[in-house]
């Protein structure tokens, strides 16, 4: 009888799923090979030569745009003149960026704020505002969204290409390179262009000012050898260990005996060389632009009545809450504007307390806000856009044998605070939020955004949110019970007879003193001892005596 072959070698199928069919466990040195051998080593020849096997990766080629003078960049220029950015280090100001006059009067990048106005005393002083170069980074993301559909931002001002499918489209690399370049130079902006098989080896090229092109990852151990250990943006004391040693080079660090150099550095600088070698995958998240939706509906006949309108808006609304629940995201802001024919449009506002993404909230809303509103002529066209959208989050329901009575409180002010803003205008209801400041009258600021602080302001405003009953916040000596709801606008000062303090009588000291002295730095410094005070009458009082040589008597604030 014929030796039958091995079901492996004669269908070219994989080796374990046919042992798992016929339920043949291997052996435990067959494991042992398996577990430590390459794959290569265990793979039938006959597997080898499959088709299927011939894939190869999909090529990447990252393409990285470094904007080494973004902070003095991104901030307008206005004045002629020339021009520093300043960033404050260990509380002294320093020069972070400089113009090219700046730099011709001797000026250099970390000099002090009065050495640099020593050398040059018209010298304009701009402080770095990280949230604008943020934001020009996102305009530049945007832009660079018309050569390709993935691009990455970093921590630093830098910006990551993936390019590898839009070489075709644009004529190859040299001519896609050569216009990126030409378009961010014509936009102002000082940059380091580099290209490499890996993201991390584009970056670091890109960080050490070479504008250099790699298209085969064989090229990338001798091009990025060469680099300093300045552009790996490692830890201070790991840099300084290793110049130490000897090492200022990238390619220093890879002739590092590798368990030495974990054991030593950690594992996740060497996780760094092997990713920008390529040995390693380095998944990057893709930047996405803020959506909006927006839609305009013309109307086949002009219309003045609301309920009809209302109708046509409710589809608006469905086509919104599609977009949203499609994409997983929610708006706390929706703005109708009704189109007329001569006439300005009527513009409608929804603001929520909270971001939703269902049609019927917003329709509630909107037939509120409808009742009161009369519109001076006929509609014609209807356009709903929505505001700007953020991550949809749910919340889990209460099960129905389970009464949480604080989650029914806190949807039943989300939904007065809506209604409220909806009739009687979203400007008329407003929010208070406490402000990291001791002295009172600036320790709390009021607002009109539709934000989750105007739920908890709303329920319970000033120092009173709070869970504790009464008297146990009576029975306890913290902060809660010394601070007043009403405070007033203007401090009234009191009249003192045998050195006590009056107001409708002789005031008795309950609780205090509670000293404040503050604000030295600017023009409305404080230095107060704060009591709680109680009159013949029962009213509880916060009054305060100055430290000074008077020593006068006022009242700040009357407890409810």
């Amino acid at each position: 009888m014929p030796a039958r072959k091995s079901p492996a070698m004669s269908r070219e199928v994989n080796l374990t799923s046919a042992l798992t069919k016929r339920s043949v466990k291997p052996s435990d040195s067959a494991q042992q090979i398996l577990a430590l051998a390459p794959v290569a080593e265990v793979t039938p020849r006959t597997v080898t030569r499959s088709p299927l096997s011939k894939k190869q990766k999909p090529r990447q080629l990252w393409l990285s745009i470094y904007l080494p003078a973004l902070p003095l960049e991104a901030l307008p220029n206005t004045q002629a003149g020339a021009r520093v950015v300043l960033e404050e280090l260990q509380g002294i100001p320093r020069v972070l960026q400089l113009c090219h006059e700046a730099h011709a009067a001797g000026i250099t990048v970390g000099m002090t704020l009065n050495a640099a106005l020593a050398l040059l005393p018209g010298l304009q002083l701009l402080q770095r505002e990280p949230a604008r170069e943020q934001l020009v980074l996102r305009q530049l993301a945007k832009w660079a969204g018309r050569y390709t559909s993935f691009v990455c931002l970093d921590t630093k001002p830098l910006l990551l290409l993936e390019v590898a499918g839009s070489l075709r489209l644009f004529g190859g690399l040299k001519r896609l390179r050569r216009r990126l370049l030409r378009e961010l130079i014509q936009q102002g902006y000082t940059i380091h262009l580099a290209v490499a098989p890996t993201p991390l080896a584009a970056t670091w090229l890109a960080w050490a000012g070479r504008d250099t092109c790699i298209e085969d990852e064989q090229q990338l151990h001798s091009e990025l050898s060469i680099l300093p250990l300045a552009c790996l943006d490692w830890p201070v004391s790991i840099c300084e260990s290793l110049r130490g040693m000897g090492i200022s080079e990238l390619g220093d660090c890879l002739r590092l005996p590798r368990q030495g150099f974990a054991r030593r550095f950690g594992t996740e600088r060497l996780l760094q060389l092997d990713r920008a070698m390529g040995r390693l995958p380095d998944p990057r998240a893709a930047h996405r632009s803020v959506e909006k939706f927006s839609l305009n509906y013309d109307l086949p006949a002009e219309l003045g009545d609301s309920k009809l309108l209302l109708n046509v808006c409710a589809v608006l609304l469905q086509d919104l809450q599609q977009f949203l629940i499609s994409r997983q995201i929610a708006v706390q802001r929706v703005l109708f504007d009704f189109l007329h024919l001569d006439i300005p449009a009527t513009p409608v506002v929804l603001g929520g307390v909270e971001a939703s993404h269902t049609a019927e909230h917003w329709l509630e809303l909107l037939r509120i806000k409808l009742e009161h509103l009369e519109f001076p002529a006929a509609v014609i066209s209807i356009s709903l856009r929505s505001g700007q959208c953020q991550p949809l989050s749910v919340n889990s329901e209460v099960l129905p044998c389970i009464t949480s009575s604080e989650q029914q409180s806190d949807a039943a002010v989300r939904q007065l605070v809506e209604r409220l803003a909806a009739r009687i205008g979203h400007y008329s209801v407003r929010g208070i939020t406490a402000v990291a400041e001791h002295r009172p009258q600036y320790a709390w600021r009021s607002f009109y955004s539709m934000g989750n602080q105007t739920q908890q302001c709303a329920a319970a405003p000033g120092y009173w949110c709070c869970r504790e009953p009464i008297p146990t916040l009576q029975s306890n000596t913290s902060l809660v019970l010394r601070r007043p709801l009403w405070l007033l606008s203007e401090v009234r000062r009191l009249q003192v007879q045998q050195e006590q303090p009056l107001y409708d009588g002789c005031l008795r000291l309950l609780d205090g003193p509670e000293r404040l002295e503050t604000g030295w730095w600017d023009e409305n410094g404080i230095a107060r001892d704060y009591y709680t005070a109680v009159n013949p009458r029962g009213i509880h009082l916060w009054i305060y005596q100055e430290q000074g040589a008077e020593q006068r008597w006022y009242l700040h604030g009357i407890f409810g």
